[in-house]
């Protein structure tokens, strides 16, 4: 009997092994799923099978069938942490956060040191308006581990949406000390430090990002309203004019830019550049009728 249980077992691993092969391209998921689902008909506790299988579903948003395959997880290994933290997410996904809570502090149970739960508490703690106990989570994930960046990028980001400014600035520089290379991290202390007009500093923080990441568009705006508030009108043009290179059918580059053109050229604006400017500023209102500040720049140059 022992060889048809070793027969049984191989044969639910080639399936599963199967399924890995589909599941590393995301145009055969559901081949996937069925790879996943024969070693689950041929050996019904491959718990590998039924985690990866939860995982597609997740993806897929199909929540009660990843429920179910965690749940089975959970059933056959008992006393693992990792089961009930996927539990949790699962919960979560599905916006049922007491029982999501229960899973994550039912992995702490097992491992009191689990800082991915903690993290995950706090976050439901915070999405159900409980401020001072996801400061408390997030703070003691950060003593069981002061190396890791999450716990410090998540306190840093619930402080910044409660405009616990400082606060939320020595977390991002927590953060930063780990990682230097932490691109939102970068972003949102740059953020930070415009709204406090500690100009250079905020510079500092977007040109590093772009260092990253010369791609993002948000942060050559965000360089190029400094420089603006700075009166580098120059500098802040021709930024502008990279971050509409990048993207020529982003609203707010387009919008930046008519107005630093007309800042810029208002005593000298040639008919083209005049013309140039209104075609901007006619699609920003396109994409957003609402934007006041648009409508007075174009009715002002139309009179």
């Amino acid at each position: 009997m022992q060889w048809l249980k070793t027969d049984k077992r191989k044969s639910a691993k080639a399936w599963f092994i199967k399924g890995c092969w589909y599941d590393s391209d995301p145009s055969q998921t559901e081949n996937a799923i069925a790879a996943y689902r024969e070693s689950i008909k041929i050996d019904n506790t491959y718990t590998d099978a039924f985690v990866n299988l939860g995982f597609i579903y997740l993806r897929k948003e199909e929540y009660e069938e990843a429920l179910q395959c965690f749940q089975r997880v959970a059933e056959l290994e008992t006393t693992k942490p990792e089961a009930y933290n996927n539990l949790g997410y699962v919960y979560e996904k599905m916006e049922r956060f007491g029982s999501a809570k229960k899973m994550y502090e039912r992995t702490l149970e097992f491992d009191p040191n689990d800082v991915e739960a903690m993290i995950n508490i706090a976050h439901i703690d915070d999405l159900e308006g409980n401020y001072h106990s996801a400061v408390i989570q997030y703070k003691k994930a950060i003593e069981v581990a002061p190396n890791e960046v999450a716990p410090h990028f998540c306190l840093a980001v619930l402080y910044d949406q409660h405009d616990m400014f400082d606060e939320a600035i020595g977390e991002y520089e927590a953060t930063l000390e780990i990682n230097p290379y932490h691109l939102k991290a970068l972003f949102n202390l740059g953020n930070l430090f415009a709204q406090e007009g500690r100009y250079k500093e905020a510079i500092m923080c977007y040109k590093r990002a772009l260092v990253l990441d010369g791609d993002d568009i948000s942060a050559w705006n965000n360089l190029g309203a400094i420089y603006e508030d700075m009166n580098e009108l120059s500098r802040a043009e021709s930024i502008y004019k990279r971050a509409q290179a990048l993207n020529p059918y982003k609203a707010e580059t387009n919008f930046n830019l008519a107005r630093i053109q007309l800042l810029q050229h208002q005593k000298d604006l040639s008919e083209e550049m005049r013309q140039d400017i209104i075609r901007r500023l006619n699609f920003v209102l396109s994409v957003n009728p609402h934007n006041k500040s648009a409508e007075r720049l174009l009715t002002g140059l139309l009179k």
